[in-house]
């Protein structure tokens, strides 16, 4: 990265690489904007990984979110996909973003949900649109 990070913006990167190494069980979180683009990822985790995880985690979310609209059961709030050898979690952040989570298979599914809407509802008001902006220029760098 080029560039130093706002406050702000440095900040918010942190909640996430702090939120993976305070929950058990969580092994990687990013936070993806509504049009697939990654804003930021915890410490450990590739980038060449969160970006892919960045377009699956826009598609599931994008996937839901028709279905709840076509069948009128309002908004895609959460998804949990279950795998072989851990889940995953994709949460709505109020702009239309996502925190994506990725965790080994003897996580709490409760605790994480809970972790998970805590970290959304803390740090949802500070995504604003020019937080995003830095955010996906310095994740592009």
């Amino acid at each position: 990265m080029n560039r130093q990070l706002s406050e702000n913006a440095e900040s918010f990167a942190w909640l996430v690489s702090n939120f993976v190494e305070e929950v058990p069980g969580v092994e990687h979180a990013i936070v993806v904007s509504s049009d697939g683009l990654l804003l930021t990822a915890s410490d450990a985790f590739p980038m060449e990984h969160a970006e892919q995880l960045a377009a699956i985690a826009t598609g599931l979310h994008s996937l839901a979110h028709n279905a709840a609209r076509m069948f009128s059961r309002g908004n895609c709030e959460q998804l949990i996909v279950r795998m072989q050898r851990g889940h995953l979690f994709v949460m709505a952040i109020s702009d239309g973003s996502s925190l994506a989570v990725l965790t080994s298979p003897d996580a709490e599914m409760r605790i994480v949900a809970y972790q998970m809407t805590l970290l959304v509802e803390s740090a949802a008001h500070v995504l604003t649109p020019q937080l995003r902006s830095e955010l996906r220029e310095v994740v592009g760098n």
